[in-house]
């Protein structure tokens, strides 16, 4: 991709009618904002200008695409109304694709008044702009932050041009458009919404920063920098992009992923226009996500945790011009798959080549190589296929008959193997000393039957004695959502029958949207379901559990939790998502709960997404050794130790938890004897590591930053 240097006497009349329409901005000492400066700059406009000018391609197809779109047409009449309101998925709808095109008309006829200086075109993006700003009282229904988050960025780039041009806009009505933004859109706005689906939040922080410029209100703008690099809930850029590249919404359908992802990558360029480097957050963690969806896109297969949608795969948005010109063009990173998916689109439908390519540099940054993906707990929890082959003579069940049978009958320490299939279970799963239970992958389903009693201990496998000795669990999945009549993984779908207790088999999708699900399971009143759970009476009674490559995903109440044992080895798992607000309450549930353990070892695990607890509690606990894990998106902290000793935390990645990477906390004692080394904490809430009442630590070349409190640590 090149770009043709036009007629130098054609560059210099542009450049001569660009200057004439732009009103130099005031120099202001200090941090002052860059005017125009939201998605273009002066400099950018003027380029644009040029290249239509000159006839240029991509420049003058997208040009051509714009005009053709029908709210460019200066026919378009804008329909205000004092209250705009939109449902859930546009149901109700009063005034909300009024708004949405009233938005895209402004912007378009603003960017055309810059292009050909005719001042009709101007006249027209104000009286748009006047019409709602002196109209419109509020936002109402389920997605009334949504509909806002779209429209304010697309209003605030037309009133950014406009009132940095000789466009003839009034100084009252754009104190009256200010009006509107400061106590319509802020209020609205200003407390973000991560609880929903994350590109909620990348279109209201887009829209935060754009509203920040235009009044020129650096607490609004910090406020969304602040969003995006630690954001709570569904909210930051490491929050929606895993480590992997994967996106939150990757299991939901592609459209809503390509619609979060453009939003961030719009925020990152309005930011940057300010001197402020949103690109860049954890290592370019957004280059890697429009990589991987890209790449998936594309048809190429991507590793993923849980079951990528196929809905929209292949239907490229067109958000690519902006993330290919910044991360290869001027960072110097190779973007293979997203180059490809901006051919897609420029091919077939994009007019933002208009306003964010700037074309390729006499020389581009060379030497960066591509996006990488974390290696941390990159292939974990159960595989599509067993990490080992049982032994000649191990005893197999399949789906249907009784697990708790066999365990009752024929352990005499030898294997258990679960065939292909879902296990429902009546009753919590009763696990003997000296076997080992495994299956085959992440097609073995354990599942604790929906309808088991609500005043009953909801837990799928529990210790069937205090002393539980030599056991080991492989190689399957438990899913502990008590609400989710269909289980999912990367090979077959089940659907439960209600009160068949025999795992009836048929094939029907999950919900398009996993988040809801998420929401159901945070309540208070949910159900109480615990994926495992071996508790003894006292320090040491038990010993020798093994867990390795076992999935809990889901649960409400802990994934895991182990009390009183010895010689506990954790490897391979992905225990993700677990830990709600259940009784006890919130923040006593975790992914993976440890107490009163020794010689315990948790390594090269994911702990993530716990939605009211840690990623890890240990507690009351020594000699452990917590290795290559990933502890990620969690409500409270990635891994939380208190009044425990020779505790070592080596190698971690521990990043966008609400509250600290890594924390050594006190509750009486606190901890002694630690070592915490080698570990990655960052974009988190608070600290990245802190340390409260600790006697002998050895901490040592730890990095991260972007963290809430002290930076890196």
């Amino acid at each position: 991709m090149s770009t043709t240097k036009s007629n130098p006497a054609v560059r210099f009349a542009i450049a001569i009618l660009i200057a004439a329409i732009m009103v130099p901005s005031t120099v202001i000492a200090g941090d002052a904002f860059v005017h125009p400066g939201m998605l273009q700059t002066y400099d950018e406009l003027e380029f644009m200008t040029q290249k239509v000018a000159a006839g240029e391609d991509p420049w003058k197809t997208a040009w051509s695409n714009l005009c053709s779109e029908s709210y460019s047409s200066m026919d378009f009449q804008p329909k205000p109304v004092a209250h705009v309101v939109r449902g859930s998925y546009g149901r109700p709808s009063i005034g909300d694709r009024a708004l949405m095109d009233s938005a895209n008309a402004a912007y378009s006829q603003a960017l055309q008044w810059v292009v050909t200086r005719d001042k009709t075109h101007a006249q027209k993006a104000i009286d748009i702009i006047n019409a709602w700003s002196y109209t419109l009282w509020d936002f109402q229904d389920n997605d009334a932050k949504l509909l806002a988050a779209w429209t304010g960025h697309t209003f605030c780039n037309a009133a950014e041009i406009l009132r940095s041009t000789d466009a003839g806009w009034k100084d009252q009505d754009q104190e009256q458009f200010k009006r509107m933004l400061l106590t319509v859109y802020v209020p609205l706005l200003k407390d973000y919404f991560p609880e929903a689906n994350g590109n909620w939040d990348a279109a209201i922080m887009d829209t935060m920063l754009c509203i920040g410029i235009f009044c020129d209100d650096h607490s609004i703008f910090e406020t969304a920098v602040n969003h995006f690099q630690r954001g709570p809930g569904n909210g930051g850029v490491t929050k929606y992009v895993y480590p992997t590249g994967q996106c939150e919404e990757s299991v939901r359908d592609e459209a809503h992923t390509q619609l979060g992802l453009g939003e961030m990558a719009q925020a990152c360029q309005v930011a940057w226009n300010q001197g402020v480097d949103l690109y860049g957050t954890a290592n370019d963690r957004l280059a890697l996500g429009f990589e991987y969806t890209a790449k998936y896109n594309l048809g190429e297969s991507v590793p993923a945790h849980g079951v990528l949608s196929t809905q929209a795969r292949g239907r490229f948005s067109d958000i690519y011009e902006e993330i290919y010109q910044h991360y290869h063009f001027v960072k110097g990173l190779e973007m293979p798959f997203t180059e490809r998916a901006l051919e897609r689109t420029r091919a077939e439908k994009t007019w933002s080549a208009l306003t964010l390519y700037q074309g390729a540099p006499a020389a581009t940054p060379v030497g960066q190589g591509s996006p990488q993906a974390s290696a941390i707990a990159s292939d974990v929890g159960a595989a599509t296929e067993p990490a080992v082959t049982p032994p000649v003579g191990a005893v197999t069940v399949t789906s249907g008959e009784s697990i708790q049978n066999v365990l009752d009958t024929e352990t005499n320490g030898g294997w258990i193997v679960l065939s292909k299939g879902l296990y429902v279970l009546p009753s919590p799963l009763r696990i003997p000393s000296d076997v080992t239970l495994a299956g085959q992958g992440n097609s073995t389903v354990l599942m604790l039957d929906p309808d088991y009693p609500a005043d009953r201990a909801g837990v799928t496998i529990v210790s069937a004695t205090d002393d539980l000795h030599d056991v080991t669990l492989r190689d399957f999945m438990i899913e502990g959502d008590p609400a989710v009549r269909t289980v999912t993984n990367s090979s077959v779908s089940y659907n439960y029958v209600s009160g068949s207790g025999s795992g009836a088999v048929t094939l029907r999708p999950m919900a398009n949207d996993p988040n809801q699900a998420r929401r159901l399971r945070s309540y208070q009143m949910a159900p109480s379901r615990a994926g495992i759970i071996f508790s003894a009476q006292r320090g040491g009674q038990m010993r020798d559990l093994h867990l390795e490559h076992i999935t809990v995903r889901d649960c409400t109440h802990d994934g895991v939790a182990i009390y009183g044992a010895d010689n506990v080895v954790i490897s391979a798992c992905d225990l993700s998502g677990n830990g709600s607000s259940v009784v006890p309450g919130p923040g006593l549930q975790h992914d993976l709960l440890l107490t009163r353990v020794g010689g315990a070892q948790v390594s090269d695990s994911r702990l993530d997404d716990s939605l009211w607890g840690n990623g890890l509690e240990l507690s009351a606990s020594h000699s452990v050794k917590i290795l290559n894990n990933e502890m990620a998106r969690n409500a409270l902290n990635g891994l939380h130790v208190t009044e425990s000793r020779d505790i070592h935390v080596r190698g971690n990645l521990t990043e966008g938890n609400d509250g600290n990477g890594i924390l050594f906390d006190a509750q009486m004692d606190g901890c002694s004897n630690i070592e915490v080394a080698n570990n990655l904490s960052r974009n988190n809430g608070d600290n990245g590591i802190r340390l409260i009442k600790v006697v002998s630590s050895n901490v040592h070349d730890n990095s991260g930053d972007e963290n809430g409190v002290s930076g890196n640590q």
